[in-house]
């Protein structure tokens, strides 16, 4: 790449400080976003695209123990310029390639650290970096985002309703958002990231975190005064004890006066800013994936996505046997009996398979048999997973992983973290790493966005950090799924992948939704069900209706079961950020379209000349009464049309989903 795209200027500006202030200017490859850094007093950055203003001046800083701040009366002892233009080889990924280009400016400060700014065509990103010995206590980290105006955003709070940010930072990160303008926002209660702001002209702005370790993840809360979002982070905890849900949480009791006690020769995590001109851009963002570590996994070759069957959203509810259904031996096999005659890959054994209450997962209730059920899984080519509470699974970590990977287990979805502090975030990586170490997989649930790790450790498959569709099981009425399945594409999945846990076979409409815990329904259609397992990003997949249900429905299991959960290729076709979106993906030769609308029925003609040749086209789109039978659709199979050109009809809250292969 050229140089020459990168501008730095320096001047000094008048001014009452002994600190003469420098600027420096960073442009991205294609010159359409531009970059300023401030130094004086403080360093602060601003950002534009095209002429738009997306940051205004911004105030960075890091404060350690003793008084020290980062970024405060800096001088600038370096100035460095670099950039990149290289492929990233990417297994288990939504496309096989990410394309990393961009320019770098680095700023070394007397001190022996230093801050990073990085341009992409798509964002900004910047981290501090120290460069010294022994280790640092970091008190805080100063951050605050201002914009000249005061937009409207995508906000997602957190689940607890606390009077005090310390309670808050204990939370599951399963929201969904506020659309109000920045200074409207309830600022009494820690927003989550990521987070979207709509700015003119058409063009948002996502900020979120990459390469978060051996740090706590960032929240942000507003100003009711200005349009200025804070940074704000948990303190290290002081004081943890067992408790919460079936005594499988972690509880902080007291927080120490700091927020990390870390290595002082280090990398901190991204500060991320993707910018867009078109909404359809934020649901195709690699820039998470970018700027996370690279694998620390050599062999890859065991690692195996898929889909799997799920019993606990479905409350172990089959019918038609002659067992009784529940946790045990029998309903397992049913499971597995059922995933392979689909070819699913997997079947989970969630909560209720160890001892409840004693957070030991080497004691298993006597109904059900571990060994028996993997050795009968391996005879039907089905693999076992099994969940685990987060305080259970970390306080025997190693044992656990290897008792369970020599019996033959596959991987662990890991439940209840319910917090992003450092203690918190340092218990990801070492899972990853023993697990990857035991050649097990992760799915982790009640967890915070993903921020790169399943880069850095590939065994990582999935993250919940999302209001999946278990949150129907209980929902009241007035609860809107379905503007939320159009509004995360944009937002939460700018992060990384999604365990959502769809596949509900009962649909229905606005007016007849209602929670059922032991038989529950999605909102919206079935087509938008199997939409879901396109548009939404997730290498490992639940299906989470009951084995009893998908069997009376063949052509819906069938097309759900072929669906890959990791692709070669990704293009967004069309989308705008809580109203609709539509997706193409591609494995191999072969090509997938899923799109969803919100409650507006819709219609939208879908640009394919990407395709060359002849092709048919196997597709679900909503029935005729779908608006009225959340139930109803159609299959047909025929040619795509010469011009390819696609013409869909989707009903309110609907869908349509598509194979697409060469005749």
């Amino acid at each position: 790449m050229n140089l020459k795209s990168v501008f730095v200027t320096l001047f000094c500006a008048t001014s009452v400080s002994l600190f003469a202030q420098k600027t420096y200017e960073l442009q991205s490859p294609n010159q359409k976003l531009a970059a300023e850094i401030r130094v004086g007093e403080n360093v602060s950055f601003s950002l534009t695209s095209e002429g738009t203003q997306i940051l205004a001046p911004s105030e960075i800083a890091m404060r350690l123990q003793g008084g020290e701040i980062l970024g405060g009366k800096a001088k600038v002892s370096k100035v460095r310029e670099s950039s990149e233009n290289e492929r990233i080889e990417s297994p288990f990924y939504k496309k096989d390639i990410v394309e990393n280009v961009y320019n770098e400016l680095t700023l070394a400060f007397s001190g022996k650290y230093s801050i990073v700014f990085r341009l992409y065509d798509d964002g900004l990103a910047y981290r501090f970096v120290l460069n010294r010995k022994g280790e640092v206590v970091v008190e805080n980290e100063t951050a605050n985002y201002v914009f000249d105006k005061d937009y409207t955003t995508f906000s997602a709070y957190v689940n607890s309703t606390a009077k005090t940010f310390e309670k808050q930072f204990s939370n599951s990160f399963e929201q969904t958002y506020a659309t109000e303008p920045i200074t409207k926002l309830n600022a009494e209660r820690l927003k989550i990231l990521p987070l979207v702001v709509n700015l003119d002209n058409g063009k948002k702005l996502c900020i979120t975190e990459a390469d978060l370790e051996d740090y706590p993840g960032m929240f942000l809360n507003n100003r009711t005064d200005k349009p200025v979002f804070e940074a704000m982070f948990a303190p290290y905890p002081k004081e943890v004890k067992q408790g919460g849900h079936n005594n499988l949480q972690g509880l902080v009791v007291s927080r120490e006066n700091y927020i990390a006690k870390t290595s002082a020769n280090r990398a901190f995590p991204w500060r991320v800013f993707v910018v867009s001109n078109e909404d359809k851009e934020l649901a195709d963002c690699d820039m998470v994936y970018r700027l996370a570590s690279p694998s620390r996994v050599d062999d890859i070759s065991w690692i195996k996505p898929g889909k799997v069957a799920w019993e606990w959203w479905n409350d172990w509810n089959i019918y038609g046997v002659d067992f009784r259904a529940g946790i045990n031996n029998d309903t397992y096999k049913y499971y597995i009996d059922f995933a392979s005659k689909y070819g699913i890959e997997y079947i989970i054994l969630d909560e209720g398979w160890a001892v409840n209450g004693e957070a030991d997962l080497l004691k298993v209730i006597p109904e059900i048999n571990l060994p028996e059920l993997v050795e009968y899984g391996k005879s039907k080519n089905v693999g076992v997973v099994l969940w685990a509470g987060y305080y259970a699974f970390n306080r025997d970590m190693e044992n656990v992983v290897k008792h369970y990977s020599d019996m033959g287990i596959k991987g662990f979805k890991i439940d209840f973290m319910d917090r992003d502090d450092q203690e918190m975030v340092n218990f990801l990586y070492k899972a990853s790493e023993v697990c990857a170490k035991y050649h097990m997989f992760v799915d982790f649930h009640g967890v915070f966005k993903p921020t790169g790790l399943q880069r850095t450790f590939p065994n990582v498959l999935n993250y919940e950090g999302v209001a999946g569709l278990e949150q129907l099981k209980w929902a009241p009425r007035d609860y809107d799924m379905v503007t939320y399945d159009v509004t995360i594409p944009f937002v939460r999945m700018v992060a990384g992948p999604m365990d959502y846990t769809q596949g509900a076979m009962k649909n229905v409409r606005r007016s007849n939704f209602h929670a059922v815990n032991s038989e529950p329904m999605s909102q919206g259609t079935r087509c938008r069900q199997l939409a879901t397992y396109i548009v939404f990003e997730s290498p490992f997949n639940m299906l989470c209706d009951a084995p009893s249900n998908y069997m009376k429905e063949e052509e819906c299991t069938e097309f759900i079961a072929q669906v890959p959960t990791v692709w070669d290729e990704t293009k967004m076709l069309e989308g705008k950020i809580s109203e609709y979106i539509a997706t193409a993906r591609r494995s191999g030769d072969t090509w997938y379209i899923g799109a969803l609308t919100n409650w507006d029925r819709r219609k939208l003609s879908l640009d394919l000349s990407f395709l060359e040749g002849d092709y048919e086209i196997e597709y679900f789109k909503d029935g005729v009464n779908a608006d009225r039978a959340g139930i109803d659709y159609k299959k047909e199979i025929v040619p795509l049309p010469a011009n390819k050109k696609l013409e869909i009809d989707m009903a309110p809250g609907g869908g349509f989903a598509a194979r697409i292969y060469k005749k």
